[in-house]
Parts: C-alpha cells; structure tokens; sequence
C-alpha cells in the first residue's frame, strides 16, 4: 500500500509518514493516512492528499470491501513506522508496543537513544533495551505537552 500511496503524497509535496489500519466501535474499517510536511498539516492539506488518495483507490481497488480513509496529521503523540523516524526522533521518549513479549513484556516506554542495525535502543526506567525493530506493532511519541505549551514544536 505505502508503494501505492507513495508517489502520489510526495507529488503534491507531502512526506507519507505511514498507514496504519483500525476500526471504529461498529467494526468499520478505516485506513488512516498520516502525511506532513514542513510548517505543519492543514485541514486544507488533508482535504487535497484524501481526494487523490481515493481517486487513486478507487481506479486501483487494492481493498477489497467497505472502508473509510482518514487522512491526517502524525499529530503531538506521532506514530512511528521507519527506522528513520526513530533515529530522527533521537532524545524523545516514546511507547512501543511489540508484536510478541520479550523478556516477558511487550509494553515499554523510554527515551530513543538510537538505532543499531535493526534494533531500536530505548532507555527505559528498568534500563537500557534493545528491541528488534521487525516486533513492533505499534509505537508513538509521548507529547511533551510543557514544550508544547511553550510553543516549542518536534
């Protein structure tokens, strides 16, 4: 899907940040599209990335059944998908949920330190743990919400 998407975010001169699928409380599947770019996501921007987005869908049909695209902002508790969205977000702490427990737990929280081949090393409060990138499920930024208030932005 990302190679689908792709060229058509970056044409209108967006960065595709990535997709992600979920559904809503009746079950509806919704694919979520998170663009950005330099400045920050408008509404506006988010209108014109979804209606070539579904013009492109609907021509290509790659989902079979009923969906519904959300196109949005990665947003303050931004999701992580690549490794260059790790080693971008160097220093910042995150929540990553992994596919299967390691050690015994799935969920951690802790400040990336960095990227070493295909592991992700996140200082948590137990310590320092290497997390093998190709298990994570799902992992987000946790908001500084007091830079934020200062108007300091990520």
């Amino acid at each position: 899907m990302i190679e689908l998407l792709q060229p058509v975010v970056t044409g209108l001169g967006y960065e595709l940040v990535g997709i992600e699928w979920a559904a809503d409380t009746r079950g509806q599947r919704i694919l979520r599209v998170y663009i950005d770019v330099e400045g920050g996501v408008t509404v506006d921007d988010c209108e014109q990335v979804s209606q070539q987005i579904s013009a492109l869908l609907d021509v290509e049909d790659p989902i079979p059944g009923h969906y519904v695209l959300e196109v949005s902002s990665p947003g303050v508790d931004r999701p992580l998908f690549t490794l260059d969205h790790y080693r971008r977000f160097r220093g910042e702490e995150a929540r990553v949920l992994l596919a299967r427990p390691q050690d015994g737990q799935r969920r951690f929280r802790g400040v990336i330190e960095g990227v070493e081949d295909d592991r992700i090393r996140l200082k948590t409060r137990q310590g320092t743990v290497s997390l093998p990138f190709d298990e994570i499920e799902k992992a987000r930024l946790v908001p500084d919400y007091q830079a934020i208030m200062k108007g300091q932005r990520r």
